[in-house]
């Protein structure tokens, strides 16, 4: 299977983390839909990033569906809870918490990118203050535990290692770290496994 993605996108590294972790060959496609003759947009109607290509040539999107989809290959490791209704759900949350903040991100990116006649501040302030009280709402909900669910990684680290990357690329000065210590430290635990290192290289 072949993955779309860019060098940038969290939601692409999402996707390859769960892949990495889970150890599924695949091949990894730097592809922005910005660049001129991009497969993203014939593969994908959506023309967005992460896409991920099936040996038959079907195409999955976006970084919800492939997560779901990919942990269903193999069991080692599960990282979405098949057999507990709640711990599913409770890991299905976490991924949209990250998403949200990447969301927000890549908003407040994108604005702040603009002329700074053109910019919304009211915008901008908007998803600042999301981020700010995801970030909370995450610090206070991981407290001193290890993992986000349970006793073992699961795709709500995976995606929450994710945004925090993204803000550390895009809102540098957020210092999200000195805020959040309890962050910061599961942060630097889960950083050096070898999947995170991979996709950082």
């Amino acid at each position: 299977m072949k993955l779309l993605g860019s060098s940038t996108s969290p939601y692409a590294r999402k996707v390859r983390l769960v892949l990495l972790e889970k150890n599924i060959p695949h091949e990894y496609v730097i592809d922005p839909p910005s660049d001129p003759g991009s497969l993203v947009l014939r593969v994908n109607p959506l023309g967005r990033i992460p896409a991920l290509i099936l040996d038959d040539g079907f195409c999955v999107f976006d970084s919800p569906v492939i997560t779901d989809y990919a942990d269903t290959l193999n069991d080692a490791p599960i990282l979405i809870p098949r057999n507990d209704p709640a711990a599913r759900l409770r890991v299905k949350r976490w991924e949209a918490l990250a998403d949200g903040i990447m969301d927000s991100a890549v908003v407040v990116r994108t604005e702040s990118i603009r002329p700074p006649e053109k910019q919304q501040a009211t915008t901008l302030e908007l998803h600042n203050t999301a981020i700010t009280k995801a970030l909370e709402y995450a610090s206070q909900l991981l407290g001193a535990h290890s993992w986000c669910e349970g006793e073992s990684i699961t795709l709500a680290d995976l995606a929450l290692l994710s945004a925090l990357l993204y803000l550390d690329l895009r809102q540098a000065e957020r210092n999200w770290r000195g805020t959040h210590p309890t962050l910061a430290l599961w942060f630097k635990q889960i950083s050096a496994r070898p999947s995170v290192q991979a996709t950082l290289a």
